[in-house]
């Protein structure tokens, strides 16, 4: 009697555990589910290309102050160099022009 009542109880919980893996698989594999599993994983990939695209950036950085270092272009440039002249502004230009700037519009007169 106590062979069938354990034989019973084990399939019975085998049977419950079986029942319950498979509704968690079926419900992993629902079209909502799979679409909210791929964004995460998109996600998750965006930031580790976000972190690696830093990691670079910063290994540029000091490879290129090592290099600056090394031909010796990293001290700052003599002030005595001929500066550009400042830029001319838009007024400046109409005033010394001596014909019109036209308007966009119609070419057709």
């Amino acid at each position: 009697m106590f062979r069938r009542t354990f034989w019973f109880t084990t399939g019975v919980a085998a049977g419950v555990w079986a029942t319950t893996k498979v509704n968690r698989k079926l419900n992993q594999l629902t079209p909502e589910s799979l679409a909210a599993q791929a964004a995460d994983r998109a996600v998750l990939a965006g930031r580790r290309i976000k972190v690696f695209a830093l990691d670079v950036r910063d290994g540029m950085a000091d490879r290129e102050a090592a290099l600056k270092d090394a031909l010796g272009l990293s001290a700052p440039p003599p002030d005595d160099r001929k500066r550009l002249p400042a830029q001319r502004g838009r007024s400046e230009l109409t005033r010394t022009t001596p014909y019109k700037l036209h308007k966009a519009g119609n070419e057709d007169h």
